[in-house]
């Protein structure tokens, strides 16, 4: 799980560049970045609700009440844009 938690940080690091700079592979960086964050939301859901992690976590449970409906509607918006413009050139999103 660390290294999955390392290489999305990661690819988030590679893909702010590549966007600031308008390359070519940042359609695609964002993408797989999008992608593989969603997933881990997804993943954290799941697990957090098969193993009831509710009742033990005690002042942080503000993390799933908050971070994790903003995440997830970060990540549709990101989702939409990315459909919307999915087909123009760097620089005019």
């Amino acid at each position: 799980m660390a290294r999955w938690i390392a290489a999305l940080a990661g690819l988030a690091l590679v893909a702010i560049p590549a966007v600031a700079n308008e390359t070519r592979s940042s359609r695609l960086l964002v993408w797989i970045f999008n992608l593989e964050g969603t997933l881990d939301l997804a993943a954290a859901i799941t697990l957090a609700t098969v193993y009831n992690a509710a009742p033990y976590m005690g002042p942080a449970y503000w993390i799933p009440a908050f971070w994790v409906p903003a995440l997830l509607v970060t990540h549709y918006i990101t989702f939409v844009i990315l459909l919307k413009h999915g087909r123009r050139q760097p620089g005019n999103l």
